[in-house]
C-alpha cells in the first residue's frame, strides 16, 4: 500500500503536465494559478524551450506547489531555466541535471514526481524538515551520480527492488535522520560505483552487513552514531575514511590490511572494543586521524606501536591502558605533524617521557586522570605551537618549569590536583593569550604576582585549595573577560576590595576558606549581566559545589590539518560563596538585589543585622546559606516567594520571634536550628521553641539533588574557634546570644 501511494508520476501525467504549461504560455489570461505563477511571455527571451525542458519545469513547479509559503521566488516560467534558484541543466540537451535545495526550510513529503526527473545526477535535499519514507522510485534514477538527503527526519528506508538500477551512484548520503531498523543488505549492492556511504546520526542496529565489507569501490563510510553491535570487522576494500564512532560495537581492533597505504581517518570511539592496541595498527602508514577513545582498551602500548609522521590526531583517551607511556609513540621528526595527543582517563604510570618534548607541532596535549609521577619536563617550553597542556589529577611533584612561557601561543594550563608545590613566577605574564588557568588542589604557595596583570585574557582561573596567601591586588581587575574566579581554601587576608563584584561576563566568585575580613564592599552590584539578569540560556545543573565547574574543551582539526581550532563550554552556577572567613557588619542591601544569583553562601562568618529585605527579589535563587553568623531580627517572610529556592540554612543565628506553619517553611527542615529566640508556631497558637538541631532527611535529599554539596551546608557543632575572636566583632548583647547558640549546639 506505501508503494502505491509514493508512485511516482506517470508517463502520460508528465506529458499533461508539458501540454499544461504549453497552455499556460499559449492563453496565461486562462491560467488559474496566476496569482502564484504570473506569467508575461518575454519575447526577446533567446533560451530554447522544447517539450523535454517544459515536462521538467512543469515537475518542479508541481513540486513547488506542495509548499505553503513558497521559498523558490525564482522557479517561475518567465526566468530561464538555468536561473532557477538550485537548478542545473545540460547545455546539450536542456534537460534538469541537478537539484540542490539544501537549507531552504523544505517540510513534508518528497513528493515522489521527482523521481521522473530521469536524467538527473545530482539530488541535494539536505538541512530541511522532510519526514516520513523515503520515495523508493528515487532509486529507480539511474542516471543519479550523488543523492544527499542528510539533516532530515526521514523515518523510514524502504527496501527496494530497483536499487540495483543506480549504477552510477557515487555517493550516498542518508545522515542526520531517524531511519531505524537494521541497515538493509541491499545497501551494499545499490551500486558498484559507490565510493562514499554516510549512514551516521540515525537509529539503525543490528550488525555491520557484510555486503559492506567487499564493496570494492568504496572510500568512505560513516556508520556513526547508530546502535550497531558486533564485531568491527575487517573490511576488504582500500579504505580513505571509517567513522564507527558511538556505537555498540565490541569485539577486537582488525588490522585493516586492505586499507593500509589509504586509509587517512580511523574512528571507533565510544564503543565496547576490547583487549590491547595490535600493534598492526601502526602499519597504517597514512593515517591522519586515530580515534580509539572511551573503550574498554585495556594493557600497555607496546614499543613497537609507532605510528608514521603522517598522524595528526591520536586520541586513546577513556579506556584502561596502563604501564608507561611509551619514550616514543610517533615519529618524532622535523616532518612530525601531531597536533594533538590525547592519553587523558588512563592508568598510565612513571614520569612524562621527555621524548613528548621532541614533537614540534604539538598543539595540545592531554594527560589527565592517570597516576603520573615525577615533575614536569624542563623543556615543554620547546613546544611552541602548544595550545593546551592538562596534566591535572595525577601526582606530579615539583614546581612548575620556568620555560613553560615558551609555549607562548598557551590557551589553557590546566595542572590541578596534582602535588605541585613551589610559586607562582611572575614571567607566567609572558603567556598573555591565556585563556583557563587552573592550578586548584596543590601545594603552590605564596602571593598572586602583580605581573598577572599582563594576563588580560583569562576567563577561568581556579587557585583553589593551596596554601596562596596575602591580599587581593589590582592584578586581577585587569582580567576584564573573567566568568569564573575561585580563591577558596587558602590563607589570603585583609579586606574584600570594592571592585570585587565589577566584573562584566563573571559567572562565580568563591573566595571561601580563607581569611578575609572587613565588611562585605557595597559598590555597584548590577555591573555584570550574568549575576544582575541570570544566564537564560544555562541548564540546571548538580554540581557539588559553587567552585565545580564543567569545562568542555574542544579540538578539531580545520581543513587543511595544520592546526586546531580551539573552542570551550564553561558550564557553572551563577554564585557567590564568602563562607568560613572572618567578615563582619551587615549584609549589603545591593548584594540582594542580584537578580540573576542561582547560589549565595555567606555562612561561617561574624555578619550581624538583619536580612535585607531585598531578599524577594532573587526570583532564581536555588540555594540560600547564611548560617554560623550573628544575624538578627525575624525570618524574612518573602524568603517563601522564591519559588527556585531548594537550599536554605538559617541555622545559628540570633534570629527571634515565630516561625508561622503556613508559609511553606516546612520545605526546609533544620534550616532554623540553632537560634534559641526562635519559635515554631503550632496548633492552639502555642509557640514550640523547640527546633530540629540537625537538618532532616528532606534536607539531605534536597542536598543531592541541589546544586551544592553536603559539606558546604551540614550543620556542624565544631564551632569553637569563634568564640575567642567574637570579642573583637560583637556587642555585649551579640557575644551572648552567640555564647547561648554554641552552648545548644554542643
Amino acid at each position: 500500500m506505501a508503494e502505491s501511494v509514493l508512485e511516482p508520476c506517470t508517463t502520460s501525467y508528465s506529458f499533461k503536465v508539458s501540454i499544461f504549461i504549453l497552455f499556460f504560455l499559449i492563453f496565461p489570461f486562462l491560467n488559474p494559478f496566476s496569482s502564484a505563477f504570473p506569467l508575461s511571455f518575454d519575447t526577446n527571451a533567446t533560451e530554447v524551450v522544447n517539450l523535454e525542458t517544459e515536462e521538467d519545469m512543469g515537475l518542479l513547479l508541481f513540486f513547488k506547489l506542495q509548499f505553503q509559503e513558497t521559498p523558490l521566488p525564482s522557479w517561475d516560467v518567465n526566468v530561464p531555466l538555468s536561473n532557477w534558484t538550485g537548478v542545473t541543466r545540460s547545455n546539450q540537451t536542456g534537460r534538469v541535471t541537478g537539484l540542490n535545495l539544501t537549507r531552504f526550510n523544505l517540510s513534508g513529503q518528497v513528493h515522489p514526481c521527482l523521481c521522473n526527473l530521469t536524467f538527473l545526477e545530482t539530488l541535494v535535499l539536505s538541512h530541511n524538515s522532510f519526514n516520513n519514507s523515503i520515495p523508493s522510485c528515487l532509486w529507480k534514477l539511474w542516471s543519479l551520480k550523488t543523492l544527499d538527503l542528510s539533516y532530515n527526519m526521514f523515518t523510514l528506508l524502504i527496501p527496494s527492488t530497483f536499487a540495483t538500477t543506480m549504477s552510477k551512484l557515487i555517493e550516498l548520503d542518508l545522515s542526520h535522520n531517524m531511519l531505524s531498523g537494521e541497515i538493509p543488505m541491499w545497501i551494499g549492492n545499490v551500486s558498484m560505483s559507490l565510493e562514499k556511504l554516510y549512514l551516521g546520526f540515525n537509529s539503525f542496529h543490528g550488525d555491520i552487513p557484510k555486503s559492506l565489507l567487499n564493496l570494492m569501490a568504496l572510500k568512505y563510510l560513516d556508520l556513526s552514531h547508530n546502535s550497531l553491535m558486533g564485531n568491527v570487522g575487517d573490511f576488504n576494500q582500500e579504505l580513505v575514511s571509517l567513522n564507527l564512532e558511538s556505537n555498540l560495537l565490541s569485539g577486537t581492533l582488525p588490522c585493516l590490511y586492505s586499507s593500509r597505504e589509504s586509509l587517512t581517518l580511523l574512528n571507533v570511539a565510544n564503543n565496547s572494543i576490547l583487549g590491547g592496541i595490535p600493534t598492526c595498527i601502526s602499519s597504517l602508514g597514512g593515517l591522519t586521524q586515530l580515534n580509539l577513545s572511551h573503550n574498554e582498551l585495556q594493557y600497555g602500548i607496546s614499543p613497537r606501536l609507532v605510528f608514521s609522521e603522517r598522524l595528526c590526531l591520536l586520541d586513546l583517551s577513556y579506556n584502561e591502558l596502563s604501564g608507561k607511556i611509551p619514550s616514543r609513540i610517533v615519529e618524532a621528526s622535523d616532518k612530525s605533524g601531531l597536533l594533538l595527543l590525547d592519553l587523558s582517563h588512563n592508568q598510565f604510570s612513571g614520569n612524562i617521557p621527555v621524548t613528548i618534548t621532541e614533537l614540534k607541532s604539538l598543539q595540545a596535549l592531554f594527560l589527565s586522570y592517570n597516576l603520573l609521577v615525577g615533575e614536569i619536563p624542563e623543556r615543554i617550553g620547546n613546544l611552541t605551537y602548544l595550545q593546551v597542556i592538562d596534566l591535572s589529577h595525577n601526582f606530579l611533584t615539583g614546581s612548575i618549569p620556568l620555560n613553560i612561557v615558551g609555549c607562548f601561543q598557551l590557551l589553557a594550563l590546566i595542572l590541578n590536583s596534582n602535588n605541585l608545590s613551589g610559586e607562582i613566577q611572575p614571567v607566567l605574564d609572558a603567556l598573555d593569550s591565556l585563556k583557563i588557568f587552573d592550578i586548584g588542589n596543590n601545594k603552590i604557595s605564596g602571593e598572586i604576582p602583580l605581573t598577572l596583570a599582563g594576563c588580560k585574557s583569562l576567563e577561568v582561573v581556579d587557585l583553589s585549595s593551596n596554601n596562596l596567601s596575602g591580599s587581593l591586588n589590582d592584578a586581577i581587575t585587569k582580567w576584564s573577560n573573567l566568568k569564573f574566579l575561585s580563591l577558596a581554601r587558602n590563607k589570603f587576608s585583609g579586606s574584600l576590595p570594592s571592585w570585587l563584584f565589577t566584573f562584566q561576563a563573571i559567572h562565580t566568585l568563591d573566595f571561601s576558606g580563607n581569611k578575609f575580613s572587613g565588611y562585605i564592599p557595597d559598590g555597584n552590584f548590577n555591573t555584570s549581566p550574568n549575576f544582575y539578569n541570570g544566564d537564560i540560556r544555562k541548564t540546571i545543573l548538580a554540581v557539588p559545589s559553587i567552585s565545580a565547574r564543567s569545562l568542555d574543551i574542544k579540538l578539531s582539526l580545520i581543513a587543511d590539518e595544520t592546526s586546531l581550532s580551539f573552542n570551550y563550554n564553561l558550564t557553572t552556577t551563577i554564585g557567590i560563596d564568602l563562607s568560613d572567613n572572618l567578615l563582619h557588619g551587615e549584609i549589603p542591601e545591593g548584594l540582594f538585589g542580584l537578580h540573576g544569583l542561582e547560589y549565595l553562601n555567606l555562612s561561617y562568618n561574624f555578619l550581624n543585622g538583619p536580612v535585607p529585605g531585598s531578599l524577594g527579589k532573587l526570583q532564581k535563587l536555588k540555594a540560600l546559606d547564611l548560617s554560623h553568623n550573628s544575624l538578627s531580627g525575624h525570618i524574612p517572610e518573602n524568603i517563601t516567594v522564591l519559588r527556585n529556592l531548594t537550599v536554605l540554612n538559617l541555622s545559628y543565628n540570633c534570629f527571634s520571634g515565630v516561625i508561622p506553619t503556613n508559609r511553606g517553611y516546612w520545605k526546609f527542615p533544620g534550616a532554623f536550628a540553632g537560634n534559641p529566640d526562635l519559635c515554631m508556631e503550632s496548633s492552639g497558637n502555642v509557640c514550640q521553641r523547640t527546633l530540629p538541631v540537625e537538618p532532616g532527611k528532606k534536607f539531605e535529599e534536597e542536598m543531592e539533588e541541589g546544586p551544592l554539596s553536603v559539606w558546604i551546608f551540614c550543620i556542624s557543632a565544631l564551632v569553637s574557634f569563634y568564640v575567642g575572636v567574637v570579642v573583637l566583632f560583637c556587642s555585649s548583647r551579640t557575644r551572648s546570644c552567640i555564647l547561648q547558640t554554641k552552648s545548644l549546639a554542643g
